[in-house]
This record gives C-alpha cells, sequence and structure tokens, in this order.
C-alpha cells in the first residue's frame, strides 16, 4: 500500500490545493473527530449566532440565513438520534457539520463560514464547553457541600480526635472535621466561578488570526452565545488556552480535596480506626479473603486525581512554546480537559455517595477523642487563665505533668492533686473541670474553633446559604 493510499480521500473542504489524499497515518493524526465530537451542540450554537449576525449585517441573506438555521436544526436531531455519519476525513466537528449542512441544504451552507475560520470556530466552542463544565461542576460541589453540612449539623457535638502529624493532637468534633472540607469545596466553587468568568470572552470574529475585513458585529455574536464581550486581540483570540490550563488548574486543586477527604475514609474505615463504617453501595470484596470489605470507591477517587494532575501538566507542555497564533499543536487542548471534566465529576458524584452513606461509630471516636493526653493544651491554657504563668512555663508545667501521667500509664485526669501540685504548688481542684472531653470542647469558642454551638451555627449557615 502506498503512503498516498487512495482509500484516504482528499477532505472537500481543503479546496483546490491538494490534489491528492494524504496518506493514511496522516489522515489518523490529522483528525479529531472521534474526541472533538462532543463538542457539536457548541458548534451548532456558535453557527446559528454567527449565521444570523451574518444576516443582519447584510453579509448574507435573510434567506440564506433560514436555510441555515433549519439545516442546522435537523444536524442536531440526527445527532441526537445517533443518525449522523462522522466522518474522519473531514477531521474535525466543524467540518463535519458544515459539510452535512451543505448536504443538506445546498449552496448557503456554503455561505456559513464567511468571516470565520476554524480557528476562532474551535476557540469559540471549546470555551462554550468548558464554561458548560464549570457550571455543572459547580452544581456538583454544591451538591457535595450540602451533604457534608447536613452531616455536620447531625454531629456537631459529638467528639472525636483532631490529628496533627497524624498523631492524636486535641478534641474536636466530627461535625467540625467535615465542616472544613466544605470550606475547602466553596474555594473550588470559587476558583471555578473566576475561571468562568475570565473566559467568558467571545474569540468568534477573529477568523484565522488577523480579524475579517467583511463588516461583522463580533458585540452581536458575544451576547447572542452568553459572552461578556467580544475579545480584544484577533491573535490573543484564537491562541489563547488559558481558560483550558486555569480549569484545569481548578480542577487540580478540587481533585486534591476530594483525595484528602477519599484518604480520610480509606483510614477512619480501616480496622486501627474504626471511626466509619460504608454500606455495601461502596464498597468490594475480595476474591480470595471473603472478610474483607474493600473501600475501593475511596481509593479509586485517591487514585484518580492523577490523571487530572496529569491533564494540566500535559496541557501545559502543550502550549509553553507556541508562538503566535494557531498552531495544531492546539488540537491536543480538548482530551485532557474532556478526561478532567469527566473524571473530576465521577470522583465528586463517588465522594458525595460515601458522604451520605458513611455510619459513623461515635462512641468508638468518643473514645479517642480523650486518648492520648488530648487535654494537655487545655490543662496549659488553664495555668495561664488561672495562675498567670507564662505560656511557655506553663507548657513546660504541663509537660512535666503528661510525662508523669505516661510513666503511671493513666491520663492526666487520674493524676492526683497533690501529684499536680509537685510540679505547680498552686494548681487548684478547678484544674480537673478543663480535663474533661465535653468542656474541652466547649471551651474552643474562638470564631472558626471547634465548640459545638460554632459548628451547629456554622452547618445551619451553610446550609441556609446552600439552599438559596
Amino acid at each position: 500500500m502506498s503512503e498516498t493510499d487512495p482509500a484516504a480521500p482528499v477532505n472537500p473542504q481543503w479546496g483546490g490545493r491538494f490534489a491528492e489524499g494524504p496518506a493514511r497515518v496522516m489522515q489518523r493524526i490529522n483528525a479529531s473527530i472521534s474526541f472533538d465530537r462532543r463538542l457539536w451542540r457548541q458548534d451548532i450554537a456558535a453557527s446559528r449566532a454567527h449565521a444570523a449576525m451574518l444576516a443582519k449585517t447584510g453579509i448574507l441573506s435573510e434567506a440564506d440565513a433560514a436555510a441555515i438555521a433549519q439545516g442546522l436544526d435537523e444536524i442536531a436531531a440526527e445527532i441526537e438520534s445517533g443518525s449522523f455519519v462522522f466522518r474522519e476525513e473531514l477531521e474535525d466537528i466543524h467540518m463535519n457539520i458544515e459539510a452535512r449542512l451543505v448536504e443538506r441544504i445546498g449552496e448557503a451552507g456554503r455561505r456559513l463560514h464567511t468571516a470565520r475560520s476554524r480557528n476562532d470556530q474551535v476557540a469559540t466552542d471549546f470555551r462554550l464547553w468548558v464554561r458548560d463544565a464549570i457550571d455543572g461542576l459547580d452544581q456538583q460541589l454544591k451538591d457535595l457541600m450540602r451533604a457534608l453540612a447536613e452531616r455536620a449539623a447531625q454531629h456537631a457535638s459529638d467528639p472525636m480526635p483532631g490529628f496533627t502529624h497524624l498523631q492524636i493532637a486535641q478534641p474536636i468534633t466530627f461535625g467540625h472535621h467535615l465542616l472544613a472540607y466544605v470550606e475547602m469545596f466553596a474555594r473550588d466553587r470559587g476558583r471555578l466561578a473566576d475561571c468562568r468568568k475570565r473566559l467568558n470572552e467571545c474569540p468568534l470574529g477573529a477568523a484565522a488570526l488577523a480579524g475579517t475585513s467583511f463588516p461583522i458585529d463580533r458585540e452581536m455574536t458575544a451576547e447572542a452565545l452568553g459572552f461578556a464581550r467580544p475579545m480584544a486581540n484577533s491573535l490573543d483570540a484564537v491562541s489563547d488556552r488559558d481558560f483550558a490550563l486555569e480549569f484545569l488548574a481548578a480542577a487540580a486543586i478540587a481533585a486534591t480535596h476530594l483525595s484528602r477527604l477519599a484518604e480520610e475514609i480509606v483510614l477512619w474505615a480501616s480496622p486501627p480506626f474504626q471511626f466509619i463504617a460504608l454500606s455495601d453501595a461502596f464498597t468490594t470484596g475480595s476474591s480470595i479473603m471473603p472478610q474483607k470489605r474493600n473501600p475501593d470507591a475511596a481509593e479509586l477517587v485517591r487514585a484518580k486525581s492523577g490523571r487530572i494532575f496529569g491533564a494540566l501538566m500535559g496541557l501545559l507542555t502543550v502550549v509553553k512554546a507556541l508562538p503566535l497564533a494557531y498552531a495544531k499543536d492546539l488540537q491536543e487542548d480538548k482530551e485532557p480537559v474532556f478526561d478532567a471534566a469527566e473524571t473530576l465529576s465521577l470522583a465528586i458524584a463517588a465522594i458525595s455517595g460515601m458522604v451520605r452513606d458513611l455510619r459513623p461509630d461515635l462512641a468508638r471516636m468518643r473514645a479517642f477523642a480523650g486518648a492520648a493526653y488530648a487535654t494537655a493544651t487545655d490543662l496549659a491554657d488553664w495555668l495561664v487563665r488561672a495562675l498567670g504563668l507564662p505560656f511557655r512555663t506553663a507548657h513546660h508545667v504541663t509537660g512535666r505533668l503528661v510525662a508523669r501521667a505516661e510513666a503511671k500509664g493513666v491520663e492526666l485526669a487520674a493524676l492526683s492533686l497533690a501529684e499536680m501540685q509537685e510540679e505547680e504548688p498552686r494548681i487548684t481542684a478547678e484544674v480537673y473541670s478543663v480535663l474533661s472531653l465535653e468542656n474541652a470542647l466547649a471551651s474552643r469558642t474562638s470564631y472558626g474553633g471547634t465548640a459545638p454551638q460554632n459548628v451547629a451555627r456554622a452547618a445551619a449557615r451553610w446550609l441556609a446559604e446552600l439552599s438559596s
């Protein structure tokens, strides 16, 4: 078979410049229809807006514009029904739709591409797709936040250990821990919203790279497509992929937060912790060990973050050395974005399901919340408040008391008053009031602290905000 296999026909959209078909491998590497077909809704919407603008400015007749609009509607119906035939030799979604339009309405279809290029066309379609993806992910994150806030409200006063270095540090409430993730996912929504705001400028009308000599109305097409404004520089309009990079960066940070929560679910569900249990809906069994219940959904969420990180690094590498304006390298922008959006969506859905599904073992969490001298900081704070000790001095006194309790194999509250007074003679029996778990939690009333009343208020505030 020769390199220019006749089975690979000339793309009819290329015009008269090419007499022979491409090499088969050229056709394969050049075509993007296998993945960019998912831009069809955005491509049809942008073509409708472009045709309407061409008619209003007198570049296109009203009759041709009407025929184009009807033809695009019919093509949309074909794609929806699954009867549309995507052709690899037409390379991409833009040429596939345009070729079918010409087949359906004839000469009028050939006029649609007046005053535009595939360069501004794909940039417009891609922005529209990312904008739609952001809107969908925002709703999913909002639902996840609601699930977390609901569980936080249920467990606003239930103790659990707070960790630093994965060592028990101070008691907190389970609700407080869950609300930490609400805050993270709120920032993720904010990053996506910022990305949406910045991407919401319209490239259409920039044509190949230099604009067009036709008297087009770019404000009209931008408004029709829901953009805030046209992009101000035609070179930037066709070559910019900042919006895709920013989307992937926001997605990567969100995936990091999902992975952190997934890791905690894995730890909490493990036998050494046993803080929670997951139902059959979000676990799997073992092919050899019949007793196993594996938190595979959480593990997969944890792992899928790597795909999103890779998508960001891949696209950064694609665009890092591209001179202005458009280059075919930018065909590599879509697959990582498509995959990252789908992966993030799936991970959010899985975590939301697990948050609603998990069953906390409140007694076990409570037992560990007061373990490992978790109220030592409360003792140090009491020495400062009640006795006026400098905090660093109080810290040393408390450390000596912890060492004494550890040597005896008891908790701090089990030390006698006399033993405590051997380290600091002014200590009174009042000290035992701060060593209880309930008092330790209730005392953390500073803004953002773990006091149950704080947690209940914060959960209620989030639920009210998320329902508005």
